[in-house]
C-alpha cells in the first residue's frame, strides 16, 4: 500500500460511502450506511469491487469526516467493507460511531487482526488467505461463497472453528448462481445448520 495510513486510524482510504439497503447475510433487507474502504491483498478472483485493491488509488479521508457523514442518514447502523477493512486499525472510527449513537457492522475475511468495536461481525472466509483465531471466534455470521463444489467441504471444516452462537450462511458467487444455487439448496436441506443468503441488491438493481 503506497498510503501512509496512520497507525492510529484517523486517516483512511474511503473508495465510496452511501445509503442503502443490506443485501445479504443475517441483516439482509435493513437500511444502512455503507462505507467502503481501499485496500486488499486477499485477491478473489471473481470479486467484484476489484477497484478496492488499490488502496492508492482512494483518498486519506478524515475518520471525522466520516463518521459525520453517517449521521445525516435516518438508520443508525453502519457497514464497514471494503477492500479488507481489518488491513487498518478501527479502533477511532467505531468509537466515534458508537459515541454518535449508530451502531457497528464489519464484513471481513477475517485475514487480519481484529480491531474496532463491533455490534456485528460478518465473516467472510477466503481460500486465498486464512482466517484468524481472533475474528474466528467473535463472528456473527460465517458467510461462505460457493464458487465451486469443493466449498461446501470447505464450509464445513470453518463451521467449526466458529463461536456455537454464529448464524451459518452459504452464498452462491453471482456468475455461479445457477449452476451453484440447486446444489446449496440440496446442501442446507441435509444440514439445517446453514441458511441461504442471496445478493437481493442485485435484483433489486441498487447498489
Amino acid at each position: 500500500m503506497s498510503h501512509q495510513v496512520p497507525e492510529d486510524g484517523t486517516l483512511l482510504p474511503l473508495m465510496e460511502e452511501f445509503y442503502t439497503i443490506q443485501g445479504e447475510g443475517f441483516h439482509t433487507g435493513k437500511a444502512a450506511y455503507f462505507i467502503r474502504l481501499g485496500g486488499c491483498d486477499v485477491g478473489c478472483h471473481w470479486c467484484d469491487v476489484k477497484e478496492s485493491w488499490d488502496a492508492a488509488l482512494h483518498p486519506l479521508t478524515s475518520a471525522d469526516q466520516i463518521i459525520e457523514n453517517a449521521k445525516k442518514y435516518p438508520a443508525k447502523t453502519v457497514v464497514i467493507t471494503g477492500g479488507e477493512p481489518l488491513i487498518y486499525n478501527l479502533d477511532y472510527l467505531t468509537k466515534g460511531l458508537h459515541v454518535a449513537g449508530i451502531q457497528t457492522f464489519i464484513e471481513t475475511s477475517g485475514a487480519y487482526p481484529l480491531s474496532g468495536e463491533w455490534d456485528w461481525i460478518c465473516l467472510s472466509p477466503k481460500k486465498f488467505k486464512a482466517p484468524r483465531k481472533d475474528v474466528l471466534e467473535a463472528a456473527g455470521e460465517l458467510k461462505v461463497i460457493v464458487f465451486n463444489k469443493s466449498d461446501f467441504e470447505w464450509a464445513e471444516e470453518h463451521s467449526k472453528l466458529v463461536n456455537n452462537d454464529c448464524k451459518l450462511y452459504l452464498q452462491p458467487e453471482w456468475s455461479k448462481y445457477p449452476e451453484m444455487t440447486p446444489l446449496i439448496i440440496d446442501h442446507v436441506k441435509d444440514n439445517p445448520k446453514w441458511n441461504i443468503s442471496l445478493q437481493t441488491h442485485k435484483y433489486l438493481n441498487i447498489p
